[in-house]
């Protein structure tokens, strides 16, 4: 299991870059953590632990409208200087994401899920390996690896449709 500390840092640091601050709730900034540790364990990166992964690290795209609307991310690991002084505030709020990008991560889940009785098996040929499909944004030249084009770049906030497939070579 990843270094829970680490994680810990990494959330910290990624909320004094951006202005934000992390949950001030204790024991749900705890299950936060917890929840990262086991996404980085199954899927191999941070997703939010508070959506169905969908190839998005933690911090998820939708955080900064989230915490500019609402004062806090949908799962509350980032909020901002109100909420945080006023912890009687942290409250549910409404999901962003569009139904296709929520359809399309639990169809993506569901045919990934592997069962206790399922073993990963090590092998050196590449041929069956996955294939991510990385996506640009046109405008800034933002690379993300995912099913479907990000809905808004995490960089220029271009809508989707500004979104490409990128190859390498």
């Amino acid at each position: 299991m990843i270094e829970r500390q680490a994680i810990i840092e990494s959330m910290k640091k990624n909320a004094k870059e951006n202005g934000f601050y992390i949950c001030p709730d204790a024991k749900l900034f705890n299950d936060l953590i917890e929840g990262l540790a086991t996404n980085i364990t199954r899927y191999g990166y941070g997703s939010c632990p508070c959506r169905v992964a969908s190839g998005v690290n933690c911090p998820c795209e939708y955080r900064d409208a989230d915490i500019n609307d609402f004062g806090m991310c949908y799962c509350g690991m980032f909020v901002n200087e109100k909420r945080k002084k006023n912890l009687s505030q942290m409250r549910s709020i409404p999901e962003r994401r569009p139904q296709e990008i929520m359809d399309a991560a639990l169809a993506a889940t569901e045919i990934k899920q592997i069962t206790s009785s399922e073993s990963v098996i090590h092998t050196k040929s590449t041929e069956n390996a996955p294939t991510i499909i990385v996506w640009r944004c046109t405008i800034c030249g933002y690379l993300c690896g995912r099913e479907l084009p990000p809905p808004i770049c995490s960089i220029c906030k271009a809508k989707s449709n500004r979104f490409e497939q990128f190859a390498f070579g």
